[in-house]
């Protein structure tokens, strides 16, 4: 019997993760409950059990009494001294207790203790084992579409791609393979849910990551990023190693690493661009491919005033405006974006209106 039973902890401990010593406590726990249906208590019960042999004992402690007036947790002086001669009133004697004897009902109560027991550190280890993934990237199995939202298997547990999190324009197939950032890891009755995102930028980093070596060890640092999911993502990079070209290692040979990602965000384009602590340079490397003629950059106000060749203003600003703001997300300034045509007329203007105001008579009343 004992052999059968570290055979079965051995299996749980190596199937589950869950300790032999957490399950040999849950034992512990069951047979003192199956005690107490037994015997209508068990304040006085105890387990003793050999953690390298899975032995176990259930004894009683009961005290040496003249007169017994409580058969489970005291013994006659007579019946004690038929154990030991030497046992006095008021020692405390250990009475071995055969759980074989227990009632079906005890042992069922028992049996549930343990399943209890087993289901809530089942629980707890795939909660911890996910929690420290929460903000980085799995790889998801497609199960099916519940409404709007997916469920993704994640190896032991199912996750949730909400309708927000999904990029437009996604379709999934069942056993379909994909990336995933983990949103969030709650713990819950049912197990650990948890919520991913194919929309949020730090999938793109961590994908980078992945990817990129560099990246990995630190030699290339992603110093900021900006995402519209599905579309254009802008990363800004920095190399800590003046001899590595940071944007070159992103891209990898003949585009290998950033098309691998680009595969992966099923055509998303990515813009890689050197960082630079000077405003102005960032903001111009932000707006590329757009070719910029003059950046001023208001540090105190985060803003900045952008003038670009008249050919390239629709490229600066972008379909809709999008690398505009993407470039503004990604420095953090607020940008004017103006044509060379279009600052002379201003330019003009505002000498115009400066030449007026000193030329105004003013009139004293007095």
């Amino acid at each position: 019997m004992n052999t059968e039973l570290r055979e079965a902890l051995d299996i749980l401990e190596k199937e589950k993760d869950i300790s032999k010593e957490t399950l040999l406590e849950a034992i512990e726990n069951s047979l003192i409950t199956a005690c107490k249906n037994h015997f209508g208590k068990a304040d006085n019960m105890k387990v003793s059990v050999d953690k390298d042999t899975c032995e176990f004992k259930v004894f009683a402690e009961k005290t040496v009494v003249e007169e017994v007036t409580d058969d489970v947790e005291q013994i006659s002086i007579t019946k004690a001294k038929l154990i030991d001669s030497s046992y006095e009133a008021g020692d405390i004697v250990n009475i071995p207790i055969n759980s074989k004897e227990f009632g079906r009902i005890a042992t069922q109560n028992a049996k549930n203790v343990i399943l209890q027991k087993i289901r809530e550190e089942e629980r707890k280890v795939l909660f911890n084992q996910y929690y420290e993934k929460e903000k980085d990237v799995v790889t998801g199995i497609v199960q099916r579409y519940a409404g709007k939202n997916v469920s993704i298997n994640l190896g032991k547990v199912d996750a949730i791609l909400t309708e927000g999190e999904q990029v437009k324009g996604e379709i999934f197939k069942p056993t379909e393979r994909i990336k995933l950032y983990i949103l969030e890891v709650k713990d819950t009755q049912k197990g650990p849910r948890i919520t991913v995102s194919r929309t949020h930028p730090e999938l793109v980093k961590r994908l980078f990551e992945a990817e990129v070596t560099e990246v990995k060890d630190g030699t290339v640092e992603i110093k900021s990023i900006s995402r519209e999911a599905g579309s254009r993502t802008k990363i800004a990079v920095y190399s800590n190693n003046e001899n590595v070209d940071p944007v070159g290692a992103c891209v990898g040979q003949n585009g290998a690493r950033v098309n691998a990602i680009v595969n992966e965000l099923r055509g998303e384009k990515i813009d890689i661009i050197n960082w630079n602590e000077d405003p102005a340079v960032l903001i111009e490397n932000a707006l590329s491919p757009a070719v910029v003629v003059s950046v001023v950059a208001d540090m105190e106000n985060k803003t900045a005033k952008v003038v670009v060749p008249d050919y390239q203003l629709s490229l600066a600003i972008g379909k809709e405006g999008q690398n505009a703001r993407l470039a503004a997300r990604l420095t953090g300034y607020k940008i004017d974006i103006k044509s060379e045509s279009q600052a002379k007329e201003l330019e003009l203007s505002e000498n115009d209106k400066l030449m007026s105001e000193n030329n105004e008579i003013v009139i004293d009343e007095e």
